[in-house]
């Protein structure tokens, strides 16, 4: 069923999860109501249920929670609570606001609780469903040696996926790639094929109904976002300028101040405690300052918690964190984690050097070093830098440059309110999922940085 018939799955998956809201809630009202001895008010909750389940409904599409597929079970778990949590937080503020929909704390609470618990059990019984019922695909990849064998360093990780490299073909032409293809369910082509090549496997997919995975590379990635145009009676496309329009950006501005503003004053409690907790921790400064490059590659000065001891790079020099970092204090490891050593940065967005979303701010020795290894890395300056960002959302600490710059680049040429709105939201996924946090391997890290030096 779940292969055959998607739509079917989805809406048997959205009418379970409507059911046990409902059913959770009646329940935390029926045991608030037994424990406090006061007569149940059925028309409080026949009145203030439909907006629970519209809230949860949204969430649910918003999160992804319909489809399942190719998703780690933590993955889904941890979704579903991120959910959750914005569900009490809403309807906290509907209650609020609205008297005629005020449900007392103890009843959401409960609710909410008794929610995470049946719709936790709900998705895992459907996780599994998937996985038994998800069909292993069998996969080309398709492109130069490094890259193919670092495709497939990441789907033998990621076994859950159910991608089983059958071919691993970096010669284009030999004309292997045709017998190949027809053997296989998926075909993953690299960035660093030739265009007219692509285009040929890509004719040569089709015909025969494979799937195909593109890693873009900058050409394809300008010419995802093109108006139509013409030259007489010549079809001609036109890319977009990568950077946002002069209304796009007052609107940002104004998204940015009235988000920081509010977010400044109802953090104070957390920065207070923060700073006490570091002081006591180490010797040292509470904040620490530290050049970036800004828009228009301009250097600006962006605060930060300090995580590190005094002076961590004196001896090595400019040096990104790693993986269990002896330069990280108590303290700073886990204001590191949870990124809240990023906070002070909305004093930058209020001066207007920063954005609340955006690529996120370099030092200037990286920025020369990795312009010359990508050339296309200069265009991330076309907007203001931001606290958190697409790179950030969707990578990891320890994602490429160059996949971290395509998504960059990828949400330059979609900046606008709506995105940095669902960036926000899904940043708050990011806070607690340790992978996204974690630093980079220590001597993968040095290899890196080694053969970008080398280059220079």
């Amino acid at each position: 069923m779940g292969t055959q018939f998607p739509g079917l799955r989805r809406l048997l998956l959205f009418v379970g999860d409507m059911a046990i809201v409902a059913v959770s809630s009646y329940i935390a009202m029926c045991i608030v109501v037994a424990y406090s001895a006061v007569d149940l008010d059925m028309e409080l909750y026949h009145r203030m249920l439909p907006v629970m389940l519209s809230i949860v409904g949204l969430l649910v599409v918003f999160e992804g929670l319909l489809s399942l597929k190719r998703k780690k079970q933590i993955e889904v778990m941890l979704d579903l609570a991120i959910a959750m949590v914005k569900m009490f937080v809403i309807m906290m503020a509907i209650s609020f606001f609205l008297r005629e929909f005020a449900y007392s704390r103890s009843i959401l609470i409960l609710a909410t609780i008794i929610q995470f618990v049946g719709l936790a059990f709900w998705y895992n019984l459907w996780w599994q469903f998937e996985q038994h019922e998800m069909i292993p695909r069998e996969v080309l990849v398709m492109g130069s040696v490094d890259e193919n064998h670092r495709l497939l360093a990441h789907l033998r990780t990621n076994t859950y996926l159910k991608d089983h490299v059958k071919y691993i073909c970096p010669d284009y032409d030999g004309g292997q790639w045709r017998a190949f293809i027809k053997d296989v369910d998926l075909v993953i082509l690299s960035a660093e094929m030739q265009l007219n090549q692509k285009a040929e496997m890509l004719h040569y997919c089709q015909i025969n109904n494979k799937q195909v995975f593109i890693l873009p590379n900058f050409y394809e990635l300008y010419c995802s976002k093109v108006d139509l145009d013409k030259i007489d009676d010549i079809p001609v496309f036109r890319p977009r300028y990568l950077g946002p329009t002069a209304e796009q950006r007052i609107l940002k501005r104004f998204l940015d101040i009235s988000i920081a503003a509010i977010a400044t004053v109802a953090l104070i409690p957390i920065f207070v405690l923060i700073a006490i907790a570091i002081r006591v921790d180490s010797p040292g400064p509470i904040f620490f300052t530290q050049r970036r490059v800004g828009q228009y590659e301009k250097e600006f000065s962006i605060f930060k918690f300090r995580t590190m001891c005094v002076d961590a790079e004196k001896q090595t020099g400019p040096v990104l964190a790693t993986v269990d970092d002896p330069r990280i204090t108590r303290v700073g490891r886990f204001i590191r984690a949870t990124r809240i050593d990023e906070l002070p940065q909305l004093i930058n967005v209020l001066i207007g050097n920063m954005s609340i979303v955006g690529p996120r701010p370099e030092r200037a020795f990286f920025v020369e070093m990795l312009k010359k290894e990508l050339p296309e890395y200069i265009h991330r300056s076309n907007v203001k830098p931001g606290i958190t960002g697409m790179a950030q959302v969707y990578g990891k600490y320890n994602t490429s440059p160059y996949s971290k710059l395509i998504y960059d680049l990828i949400y330059i040429q979609k900046c606008n309110v709506l995105t940095d709105v669902m960036i926000m939201l899904k940043t708050v996924r990011v806070l607690v999922y340790k992978e996204h946090s974690a630093g980079v391997g220590t001597e993968s890290h040095k290899r890196n940085i080694s053969n970008v030096l080398n280059k220079m």
